[in-house]
């Protein structure tokens, strides 16, 4: 393994992280609040970290399935450790944990806070928070390729241990041209919403800051009461309109752009999403029919319904009041998530779609046995390596959320609390039900349970191969140090033999 390419990567990664904590720091500085030192100690903090880490480092073109995943992992941690600092030097946080919780949350874009009073806090910080969820919307390792040109055939390793789905492909034969079109399509998202959130009568702050939450599908908000604080329908209109837009795969809005409209009209996974949401929020729609006002019903039942199924955990009001049945809806909603290639988490679209195909196939097997029944995407049959993928991704997710769910219940949460947290943080949404409901906080949370639902946020993003794969010995073999390590056991165990 080539770690002196690895280090220059993370380092080169760390100076871009603390390039884009310059913006908060002019937002501080605008503000004249008390949070200007954060930042400045923050940002040299970064960079030095990141020289320090460039030492004898190089640039390679040539890299690996393991350096990819590697840069990409500790690429995660790293942002989740150094993006911690503004709130650790505030005092916004009482620990490094609840620091490290709220950083990876705001990347990971799952919105899950420890905050308990995010009013108090200083614009700068406010603005920190919502910008990590930009920064992780659309990939920090997306952001850096589309930077960084000249990183050749080697990107594309990073790119495809980075973006959510069951397979990862290119919109050009350059990863890094492939990188600028999808930034290029959500900057453009971004400055749309941006400006129709000003024309529905936000301010120029809190415009910016719910959507970089929004296209982000995030969540991070700058009132307690998230977007139900503001009581304007006319901009829950438009938040709900481009939630449900950024839980649609980028590439087909390339393809719009192309022209291309059969590729659009055609997509199956997109006539799933939207039948998602629609019957969803109809089922809602009834079952709350006597709890709201008649005008609102449509608009509050979708929002929700979006909100969740996206991964974005924006609310307008508190559902977790809402009868069981709707409570129920939204949270099997958690598991189902964006489309494949959009910034929503979860196990995505694409994934439920093949799985209830699969078991449609198998129902056919049973009568008959011998028949050839292909599973078929937009006219494609999925191949045999892509239904594998999809069928471990699966168990291995059901797996961390009922090791999360047992964990958290270990720790004294009730099992509400405990299951709810746990797809949401590993689905990357956000708010909960119970302790974690939409209008209270992680705060209450024991520090070992936040930090397993950290490393879950991260797990969820980056789609659990990728952070699994890192962390197990066959991932090593081979590799000098693992060779040295495992030369010292060996030699341990022949002196403990003899002795």
């Amino acid at each position: 393994m080539n770690l002196n390419a690895v280090r220059y990567f993370l380092g080169t990664l760390l100076l871009v992280i603390a390039c884009s904590m310059i913006p908060s720091l002019v937002c501080s500085i605008y503000y004249g609040e008390n949070d200007i030192d954060d930042f400045l100690y923050s940002i040299v903090c970064t960079i030095c970290s990141g020289l320090l880490l460039r030492v004898k480092a190089y640039l390679s073109k040539n890299l690996g399935l393991r350096e990819g995943f590697l840069i990409v992992t500790f690429g995660w941690l790293l942002a989740g450790i150094f993006g911690a600092l503004p709130f650790i030097f505030n005092g916004a946080v009482d620990t490094f944990v609840d620091g490290f919780f709220e950083a990876i949350s705001g990347f990971t874009t799952t919105g899950a806070t420890v905050i308990d009073n995010v009013e108090a806090l200083p614009h700068g910080i406010l603005f920190w928070r919502s910008f990590t969820h930009w920064l992780g919307g659309m990939g920090i390792i997306v952001l850096f390729l589309a930077l960084l040109p000249g990183v050749g055939a080697g990107g594309f390793q990073m790119f495809r241990a980075e973006v959510p789905g069951p397979s990862a492909s290119k919109l050009s034969s350059k990863v890094a041209h492939t990188a600028k079109i999808l930034w290029y399509i959500y900057l453009g998202l971004t400055v749309l919403q941006t400006i129709l959130l000003m024309f529905a009568g936000l301010n120029l702050f809190d415009s910016l800051t719910h959507t970089f939450g929004t296209v982000a599908t995030g969540g991070f908000s700058t009132k307690g009461l998230s977007v139900g604080a503001f009581k304007n329908p006319a901009a829950e209109v438009v938040i709900l309109i481009f939630m449900a837009l950024s839980g649609v795969n980028f590439s087909l809005y390339y393809y719009l752009l192309r022209k291309q409209w059969d590729k659009v009209y055609n997509d199956e996974e997109l006539k799933f999403y939207f039948g998602v949401i629609i019957v969803a929020t109809l089922l809602i729609a009834w079952n709350i029919k006597d709890i709201v006002p008649f005008k609102d019903l449509i608009r509050t039942s979708a929002f929700q319904v979006v909100s969740i199924v996206t991964t974005t955990g924006y609310a307008t009001v508190n559902f977790d009041v809402w009868p069981a049945f709707s409570k129920m809806i939204l949270l099997l909603l958690m598991f189902f998530g964006g489309c494949a290639g959009s910034t929503g988490g979860a196990m995505k679209q694409i994934r439920m779609l093949i799985l209830s195909k699969y078991c449609g196939r198998e129902l056919i097997h049973t009568l008959h046995p011998k028949a050839v029944v292909p599973i078929k995407i937009n006219g494609k049959s999925v191949p045999d390596d892509v239904l594998r993928n999809i069928l471990s991704f699966s168990f291995i997710y059901i797996g961390l959320f009922i090791f999360g769910s047992l964990f958290l219940a270990m720790l004294g949460q009730d099992m509400i609390t405990s299951v709810s947290a746990v797809a949401a943080t590993l689905g990357n949404i956000g708010p909960g039900l119970g302790s974690v409901g939409p209008e209270l906080t992680f705060s209450q949370i024991p520090q070992a349970g936040k930090v397993v639902l950290s490393f879950l946020m991260l797990m969820g993003r980056l789609e659990l191969f990728t952070v699994i794969l890192c962390f197990t010995p066959s991932f090593w073999r081979g590799d000098p140090i693992w060779d040295f390590f495992s030369r010292c056991n060996q030699r341990k165990r022949t002196n403990f033999e003899i002795n």
